[in-house]
Order: C-alpha cells, then structure tokens, then sequence
C-alpha cells in the first residue's frame, strides 16, 4: 500500500506493556469478577477461569517491553494508518446508511488483554468488543498470519483489521446486538447467524479496500494479498490445519470460499448496500 511512515492514531491504545494473570485479576477488583461472571453467561463461555489459572501471568519486563515495542513499531504506524484511512472512510460512508460514525478504539496487547468482553490471550486471534467499542490486535498475529496461513503483505494486514473494524460499523448500525437476539432466541442458529456476521463484516472490508483502489492507494498485488487473507482465514482451512477433517456444523465464520467471495463483493461494488449477508445463500 502507498502510505507514509511516521505517525501514530489518536485513536490506537498501547496497551503491550501490561501483565495478566493475577496482576489482572487484583486490578478488576470483585466488581471487575461479577461482570466476567455475568458475560461469561450472555457469551456462554467461561472469562473467569483464566483469570483464576494465571493465565498470561508474570510481571513484564520493562527492557524486554521496550526492545520488542521498538521492533513492532513500523507496524504500529502501518496499522495507525489503516485505522485512521477505514475510520475516515465511513464517517463519510455510514451517513449514507442513516448513522453518524463514532471512531473505535485500536488497543495493542501481547500475550493476553483483559476486555470489556473478558480476558483474552493472543491466540484467540484479533478481535471486536462491542462492550466498549474497541479493537484489539497482538501484532505478532501478523507474523502468524504469513508464516502459519500463508498469507504474507501489508495489504493482508490491512484486511485484518479492516474486517475488525467492518464488525464496529456492525455495532453502530444495530446489526450486532439484533443477531445478538435472533441467537438467544434460536440457538440452534446462534452459529449460521454468526457466520453471517463475519461475512459480512468481509464484505464491509472490501467496501474500504474500494475506496483505497479509488483513491490509487494499491500497489499491484494488494488486493491478491488480502484475498489469500481472507482464504487463508475460512473455517474449513482452519479446521483441515488443526484436526485434520472440515465439520460444516462447527462453522463461525464461513468458508474460504465464502469469505473471498464476500470480500471481493464490497470490493468490486463499493457499497455497503451490497452486503447483505443475511438475505444471501450464498
């Protein structure tokens, strides 16, 4: 991508240099115990354990802290600069869609975070807290996501967290919290339903990747990069990685194939209109 060094969003957090682990846990405080208890039941998944378990624990090492923030800082700027470029885009965007646009945040971790949607380590992947409206990213998924998925460029990053962003502007349409419901009320969906976010989240992603190609930010190949992003992320591949075998009725995010398709769809159009996964078959 074209863009220029040096800079850092005022919307990024830089959060890397925290411990979890207990540290964590005395810092939530009993307050802090009875919300994870609580989203532990509204996520159905348990947010405490970890906590409990030490989980990402120890007390960091400020020159360790230091040595490996100075390694990561060209992909801060990068990422400040594709935080800052998706955010402009829909605040120009979603007025169209009848919403005004309210910036997210980019926290920065390692290892694991404590989120208003619970304590999370980095192998989780990046991911979206519509609790407090904010991004999280251990950069060195980045690291994963070349030599792991095979899904190496800058551009590839930028899908990354254009797709998080893509679940923020999800959040501000009402999106979120109306599958949110349709889930409660039809479990046995709760994973189709998802699957549906996340797609369209893609396809979101792709409507920022439009603007970028308008506005002649793409070198060539980028958009190749973020198309074996998307693949390279698809449930099935993630489950042939891990176990060796596809289980269709495990799926949360959708297919290879589903996701490139979705991605390219707001690409190729540029409208958010376009992106409506939830009357789709595909």
């Amino acid at each position: 991508m074209r863009w220029t060094p040096g800079g850092r969003s005022d919307n990024v957090e830089d959060r890397r240099g925290e411990g979890g682990g207990f540290g964590g846990l005395r810092r939530v405080g009993l307050g802090g115990i009875v919300v994870l208890l609580v989203l532990s039941v509204v996520f159905r998944r348990d947010l405490l354990t970890p906590f409990l378990s030490g989980g990402g624990g120890g007390t960091p090492n400020p020159e360790a802290t230091a040595e490996a923030n100075a390694a990561e800082e060209p992909v801060v700027q990068f990422v400040s600069f594709v935080l800052d470029d998706a955010q402009a885009t829909w605040t120009k965007v979603l007025p169209t869609m009848g919403k005004q646009y309210e910036p997210a945040k980019l926290v920065l971790f390692r290892d694991a975070i404590n989120s208003a949607c619970g304590f999370t380590e980095a192998a989780t992947g990046p991911f979206y807290c519509p609790l407090d409206q904010r991004v999280y990213i251990d950069l060195g998924f980045y690291q994963e996501l070349k030599d792991r998925f095979g899904a190496p460029g800058d551009f590839a990053q930028a899908y990354v967290l254009a797709h998080e962003i893509g679940h923020h502007v999800q959040t501000l349409l009402g999106t979120d919290q109306e599958m949110r419901r349709a889930r409660q009320a039809r479990p046995e969906q709760a994973n189709a339903l998802s699957v549906r976010l996340e797609l369209q989240a893609d396809c979101y992603a792709g409507v920022w990747g439009h603007s970028t190609e308008q506005r002649q930010l793409l070198d060539p190949g980028d958009v190749e990069e973020g198309i074996r992003a998307a693949a390279a992320v698809g449930d099935d591949r993630i489950q042939k990685m891990s176990t060796g075998r596809v289980n269709p009725d495990g799926f949360t995010h959708g297919t290879s194939e589903q996701r490139v398709a979705w991605f390219r769809r707001g690409y190729d159009t540029g409208r958010p209109d376009a992106c409506n996964t939830f009357e789709s078959t595909r």
